[in-house]
Order: C-alpha cells, then structure tokens, then sequence
C-alpha cells in the first residue's frame, strides 16, 4: 500500500493568492540573493574611483550621480529583504550624513558570506550567533584603531583631515577645492560651543553657467533671484517679513458691490488705493527698509513699494523663508501691515550681486556673530553636475558635524577594515565550537572594502590585497594604517594616515553596527508570508517634499 503523503495544510488557513517561502533554500537564501543584487548596484559607486548612475524616477526625473543615499531614494525597491537594507542605509544617512554605502555593500557581502555557511550545513542561529559575537568584538577594536583626532574645530588645516576624504570620494579631483570652500562655510558659522553645530546653517545655491572654479563662499543668505522693483540695495535695514502676498485683500466670500454712477466707481477703486497707501506709510513710517514675501507682490503694492523707497524680495521657499528670519531675527507675519518693532529684523547689507548673467539677492550681517548663515554659491556646466557637487559639499559638511560630536579619526583607504579583518581572525582562532566559522567569515567580509576601492580604480586586486596583507601581518603595529593607493604610485598601498586620508570614527562605527544588525535581521527570517495585493484603485504616490524639486 503506498504511503499516503499528506499535503501541506497551510494554503487552506487563508484566503487565495497568499505567498509562502518558508526554510533555508527558499527564504533565507532568496532574501540572501536579492540584498546581494542591491549591494552589488551600488558597490560600483564606492570611493573616489566610484562609477556613476543615470536614474529616472517615476516623475522621470533624471539623476546622474555616484551618491549611494540619492540612489537608494531614488528606486523603489520592493523586495522586502531589500527594504530592510534600504532602511538601515537611509538611517545613516539621517544619523550621520556619510558612508551610506558603506552600510549596504558590507551587509551585503556578510550575507553573501552567511550563505556559504548555510551551505555547509550550518543553521542560521549558529551563524547569528557568530556575527552577534563578531560584530561585538569589531566595535571594541575600532575603538583602539583611532590614529588622529580633530584637535581644534575652528581651526582650518585640522577641519581639512576630516573633510577631505569624504569629499574626494563623491568628486575626485576637485576634494581640494571644495574641501575648502565647506570648511571656510563651517569656520563662518562655528557656534562657541562646538557641539550646537547646526548643519542647516550652511546653504548650497546653484547659479547656472561658468566653472566649479568659480564657486564661492557668501556670508549670510543668497536667494537665486533679484528684487522686483527697481530698489536694489539696503543698508543698516528694518526687514519685515510676510508669509501672505502683499495685495489688495479679496474677501473670503463672494460679494456684490451695487454702484449707481461713474463717481461712486471712482471712488470705490480710490478707497483701495488709499487702503494701500495706508499700509505702505504705516511700513515706512515704521522705518522698514526691506519687505521680503513668501507670495505674489501685486501691482499697486508694487507702486507704493518704489514710492517709498523699499526694497521687495519674493522668496517661495517657506524654508527659506524660516532661515531668513532666523538670520534678521524676524517674525513671518500672516497678515498685512507694519510689524511691531520685536516683529521687524535688522540686516546691515541687503544688496544684489551679479553672479555670471545672473543677479541674486545677498542678506548679510557684518558683525560676526549676528549671522550665522553662510551660503556656497556653486557654478557649474549643467544641473546634474551642480546638483553632484551640492551632494558632495552636503557629505563634508556632516562630517564636520560629526566632528563635533566625535573628534577621533580612522585612517582610510580601506586599512581600517584590513586591520579589522585581521583582528577577528585571531579572535576566530581562539573561539571553540562553531563560532569560529561565522567570526571567520565575517572577518573576510570586510575585505570587500579594499577590494571594491581596487576594482573601481582599474587596478589588480588580488595583488593588491596580498600585498595589504602582507603590510598588516607584520610585526608590531607598523602597517596598521596601510590601506589602498587609488592613484597607483608605486604597489598600491600607501600609509593613509601619512598621506592625509582620514575616515570619521563616527560614520565608521555606526555603519558597521548598522550593516551587521541588517544581515543578523534579514538571516533570522525563516518565512515570508505575503498577501494577494488589494485590489481597487491604487493608493496615490507619497508627494516628495515640496521644497526638495
């Protein structure tokens, strides 16, 4: 008699069209699979050498850039594995600014690893057992692998070491120059005590045309756009700011105006002229030099606005809007008419500049400590290179944030993962029981950051990293700080801490700890149970924020 085999029973427990992957081969290893293709698409984009991607999105918008938090954003991925490592990269990105891809080609690659145990027969919790261990040991040494420290926050030549690397991985080639202009940015607007820090402070405005060469830094605030009328500077100036447009009040609801003859129409467009003219003399009289608006400037307010004298600037950020009023010390006011005098802000410079063909409006304050706005005019060729570029001034700039919190420095070029690498391997060495295999393995992982900094550079990997090897087995701690020479001078290695190239120790530690909590996470996952999709029409798209376009 054939043995009856009865027949999965979890199909009837709920509705059609549920999905089920359930054990080693068909969860672990597929989510394995699919968080290794997503590393796999930005790990060409690491470093200095890092390739380029051209994404359009779903509003086709085209993004061409190297910046591994942009790529993310920017493509939906939906496998849910791959979500998870999405997540982690965005929240380095939120905590510290940099090394967001850091985050996903190491989780990638541990779980790349982790799959050659499971092959082996290993079961999943041994080998989370060994990555909790490991990750745990790894945090301790990076602690005593620190070669510098920032020594003094507004001092130049010392905010340099920090920003430097960050920078010449995003734009190779132009670090020096723009290593500069953020550390000249972050100098103007370093508060007294060092950890207030704001990176908000420091605008990025992009004014099309001429060359990177040209960029430079503004103190106070740049708007991309002159005054309306033909007033065109300020000095030592009251500023109101309003958030509703300057121009004749509508009702809110309709109404009808009865008017009998010629003379009563006169005089009911008189009134409104008066009306305004009150308004404008209640400002000047106020002695309000500047009038910024977050709306329209109509007309007739326009008119008044020459005659008195006063300077209008449209600003249709409300962002923008909060910053500056932050940098005059004014309030927005909703409603139209003079401000109170605690309302009202003071700026000493209100003046327009012309940058290449165009002609932008500068907030300034002389005094040092009043305004602790700076603003990095970029030039550039074409938009997607203005835009790469603010990315790159945005990564220096959270490193210097960072610096703040966490002056210790690591030396870069991938020696700090090299020596972690050894370091857990002597660990493995002396651990019993199965352990060992998983502390191995994830010691090995981390020599995916060596060799992605070779493979993108054009260079012999496999040479190189023996040759790495071979530095950080040596006696003593001489070859602590070896890491890889993207330029290829002599062998490929180079002493980064000698030739000045420095990872943050905060970036560093976090995004290890981030990449092995993901791959710990996506390994405990033995089932996914996925519902039929609702029918119906489909949700509308979450608007990006309005202020980002």
């Amino acid at each position: 008699m054939a043995l009856r085999i009865p027949k999965g029973t979890l199909p009837q427990l709920f509705k059609e069209g549920y999905k089920f992957q359930q054990g080693v081969d068909e969860a672990v290893l597929r989510n394995i699979e699919a968080t290794h293709e997503l590393a796999e698409v930005v790990r060409t984009s690491m470093g200095p050498n890092g390739r380029n991607k051209m994404i359009i999105n779903h509003l086709e918008k085209l993004f061409v850039t190297n910046d591994a938090a942009t790529i993310i954003r920017e493509l939906d991925v939906v496998h849910p594995a791959a979500k998870l490592l999405v997540m982690a990269s965005q929240q380095q990105e939120s905590e510290i600014g940099d090394n967001t891809n850091l985050v996903i080609v190491l989780a990638g690659e541990l779980l790349k690893k982790a799959e050659h145990l499971l092959r082996l027969g290993l079961h999943p919790s041994e080998v989370i057992q060994g990555y909790e261990l490991a990750r745990d040991r790894a945090l301790e040494i990076l602690q005593d692998l620190s070669v510098a420290k920032v020594e003094d926050l507004t001092s130049s030549k010392e905010l340099h070491k920090t920003v430097k690397a960050a920078i010449g991985s995003k734009q190779y080639g132009h670090e020096d120059l723009l290593s500069d202009l953020v550390v000249e940015a972050a100098l103007n607007v370093m508060p007294k005590k060092h950890t207030d820090f704001n990176v908000d402070n420091i605008r990025v405005v992009k004014v099309m045309g001429s060359s990177i060469y040209e960029s430079k830094v503004v103190r106070g605030m740049v708007f991309g756009r002159e005054p309306e009328g033909p007033v065109q500077s300020a000095t030592k100036a009251k500023v109101a700011v309003f958030t509703c447009p300057l121009d004749i009040a509508q009702t809110e609801t309709k109404g009808t105006v009865l008017i009998h003859n010629a003379q009563e129409m006169l005089n009911f467009s008189k009134d409104e002229e008066k009306h305004m003219e009150k308004i404008f003399q209640e400002l000047a009289d106020a002695g309000v030099k500047v009038v910024v608006t977050g709306a329209g400037i109509g007309e007739l307010a326009q008119h008044y606005l020459n005659r008195f004298g006063i300077l209008s600037v449209k600003v249709l950020s409300k962002f923008d809007i909060r910053r500056l009023c932050r940098v005059v010390g004014a309030t927005a006011l909703a409603r139209l008419g003079a401000p109170m005098a605690e309302e009202m802000g003071y700026c000493d410079i209100v003046e327009t500049v012309e940058i290449g063909s165009d002609r932008v409006t500068v907030f300034r304050q002389e005094e040092k400590d009043k305004s602790r706005t700076t603003t990095v005019v970029i030039r550039g060729a074409t938009q997607n290179h203005m835009d790469d570029i603010e990315r790159a001034i945005d990564d220096g700039v959270n490193v210097i944030k960072a610096a703040t919190r966490e002056p210790r420095l690591l030396p870069g070029a991938g020696a700090v993962e090299m020596e972690l690498n050894k370091r857990l391997q002597t660990v493995a060495s002396k651990t019993p029981g199965l352990n060992q295999h998983a502390i191995k393995k994830f010691a090995e992982a981390l020599e995916v950051v060596p060799r992605t900094l070779c493979e993108n550079a054009g260079m012999d990997a496999t040479a190189v990293l023996s040759r790495l090897y071979a530095a950080h087995y040596q006696e003593g701690d001489a070859g602590v700080s070896v890491g890889v020479d993207v330029e290829e001078n002599n062998d490929g290695t180079l002493d980064a801490a000698k030739a000045g190239v420095y990872d943050s120790f905060a970036a560093k530690h976090l995004a290890i700890k981030l990449a092995a909590d993901t791959a710990i996470t996506v390994l405990r996952v033995d089932q996914i149970i996925m519902s039929k999709p609702a029918g119906g029409p489909k949700p509308p798209k979450a608007q990006g924020h309005w202020d980002d376009d």
